[in-house]
């Protein structure tokens, strides 16, 4: 509701300032000469208006399509607690760019909480009934469409950057620091180069990235989360501490070899967080760009060694790995079931390692199988299923048939989103009306409010709806950029009597085995549909086969 008499009315003033995310690193300074100028123009405007200034919000490098920044949501705590009653921004585009978000914070939160708007640049009022302030909503959707083509533009630069073998990330990896001469260009952080130098060393001598661990825990090495200062994560058990993980993570990185490796993962949109890995044929790599903290050959071998079984049963049998290795998944941990030689009985097992490891504390459920009876069913099962597509394969058919399920899985993502997108405008449509019948004084205050909070919540989560959707589209983009023709080379390895471990890998998404030993055969590219069936105890016998698998 306008209040058109502001005679003798306190206004307790929160000036919020925000800094466009892409000039976040023209300054190293707190404050950036562009905050440094709102602040300026903000006070003055507080100042002639005879306003009380009580506190100034400062989001700086944040971007204006989220609104989870720190300053603003210190600001509307603010507002809950009745310390400010006026907000003032330089600009709409200064409050948000996203018209949904910043036309809810506009039309409802704010009159919902008796606080005064004012945009200095565009003469908005919230508080006067003027002309200016009609032509918010057309100035709010077109900070969005700004906010679209600029996320748009900044990658195509960024991936030219990329392409060009310049580093455009926020924090260059452990071991490497920033040319002061060219903020593209890495060179070895003085610091900590050695450290990864050093790891390298060790694990090319045979140590092993436990050890390796313990070396650096032990002798106080700074880790990179620790070095970075980066902010504690769920998924961070101890920022101080090296861990197995970590080790690995450096040892499997190429970019050590002097190689710039980025674009291995991106944002659904440019008004989500949310990130997805990209497959490595889309990673953008330029080699030979800035010093190498360890030679191609060393890295190499590195990780070969890091592709072998830890208990190095290769060099003690001489065999190649079982047939279904790497294909094996635990239902109850998603994590991948171990394929283990058995030196002293003289045969291969499956277990669960999370669980073989800790079984006191049943971290997971046993799934122990004699290795060779479970390939056998599971052989069998992949026989009956692919034996007869197998026999009458075409080629270009079933490749264009793949090609059409990628196609209608993203058809049928884009209705879904359609559907929620109309429900979404019917929402947004409703609570202008709630608002406006507020504000005529047809609903009461506190109807209003059972009304809107009813249509907010539905508002967010088809919001939350959306995004999903577009990250699965995403994803199935992604997959179907990158689609080999798996049916070619199916054809040419073709021999389910004696089947090769290619063309399992290539015929095969995951085996996955319940505690109840069920087992699901998932297929590559719905080549063919999933199976399921239980396992049959067929070990009369502990050793079948012998030391070297089935004949």
């Amino acid at each position: 509701m306008y209040n058109t008499y502001l005679t003798g009315v306190d206004f307790n003033v929160g000036i919020y300032i925000r800094l466009s995310q892409e000039d976040k690193d023209k300054k190293y300074e707190s404050d950036s000469e562009s905050v440094i100028n709102q602040k300026e123009l903000l006070r003055n405007y507080v100042k002639n208006n005879n306003f009380n200034l009580v506190k100034e919000y400062v989001d700086d490098g944040y971007s204006g399509t989220n609104f989870d920044r720190p300053g603003f949501q210190n600001m509307l705590e603010d507002i809950n607690n009745k310390k400010i009653n006026c907000v003032i921004v330089k600009d709409l585009s200064r409050l948000g760019r996203d018209h949904v978000m910043t036309g809810y914070y506009i039309e409802t939160f704010f009159p919902e909480n008796n606080v005064r708007f004012v945009s200095i640049l565009e003469s908005y009022d919230s508080f006067k009934d003027q002309a200016s302030n009609d032509s918010s909503t057309f100035i709010i959707a077109c900070n969005d469409y700004y906010s679209k083509q600029n996320s748009v533009k900044i990658r195509n630069v960024l991936n030219e950057k990329r392409k060009n073998g310049k580093f455009v990330g926020s924090l260059p990896c452990f071991g490497y620091m920033r040319d002061s001469n060219d903020k593209g260009h890495l060179i070895p952080n003085p610091e900590t180069a050695p450290i990864v130098k050093n790891i390298f060393k060790w694990r090319a001598e045979g140590i092993g990235p436990t050890e390796i661990a313990n070396r650096l825990n032990k002798e106080k090495v700074p880790t990179p989360s620790g070095y970075k200062k980066t902010n504690y994560s769920s998924r961070l058990i101890d920022r101080d501490s090296w861990n197995i993980s970590t080790v690995k993570k450096i040892l499997c990185n190429r970019i050590y070899t002097g190689d710039m490796v980025q674009h291995t993962q991106t944002k659904v949109s440019y008004k989500s967080k949310k990130k997805i890995a990209l497959d490595e044929k889309l990673w953008i790599i330029v080699e030979n760009t800035h010093e190498a903290l360890v030679d191609k050959d060393t890295f190499d071998y590195v990780n070969t060694l890091r592709k072998r079984n830890t208990r190095n049963y290769e060099v003690k049998t001489g065999r190649e790995k079982r047939l279904l290795e790497g294909k094996l998944f635990c239902k109850e941990c998603q994590n991948r079931l171990t394929v283990l030689y058995r030196k002293k009985s003289n045969y291969w097992s499956v277990n669960c390692n999370r669980y073989s490891r800790d079984p006191v504390r049943g971290r997971c459920y046993s799934h122990f199988y004699p290795y060779n009876y479970l390939e056998e069913q599971i052989l069998d099962q992949i026989n009956n299923c692919v034996s007869k597509l197998i026999n009458e394969l075409d080629i270009n058919e079933l490749n264009n048939q793949v090609v059409k399920n990628v196609h209608k899985e993203t058809t049928d993502i884009d209705k879904v989103i359609k559907e929620l997108q109309i429900e979404k405008d019917k929402i947004t449509n409703k609570l202008a009306i709630l608002y406006n019948d507020r504000c005529d004084g047809v609903i009461s205050a506190d109807a209003y409010k059972i009304l809107a909070n009813e249509s907010e919540t539905r508002l967010k989560q088809i919001n939350e709806s959306i995004e999903n959707e577009q990250t699965k589209k995403y994803k199935i983009k992604n997959k179907s950029s990158i689609l080999p023709n798996y049916t070619k080379k199916i054809k040419e390895l073709l021999d389910l009597n004696e089947p090769k471990k290619e063309l399992i890998d290539i015929l095969i998404d995951r085996v996955i085995i319940n505690k109840d030993r069920y087992i699901t055969i998932k297929y590559k590219y719905d080549i063919a549909p999933e199976t399921t069936f239980q396992y049959e105890n067929r070990n009369l016998v502990r050793n079948p086969f012998g030391r070297n698998g089935k004949k």
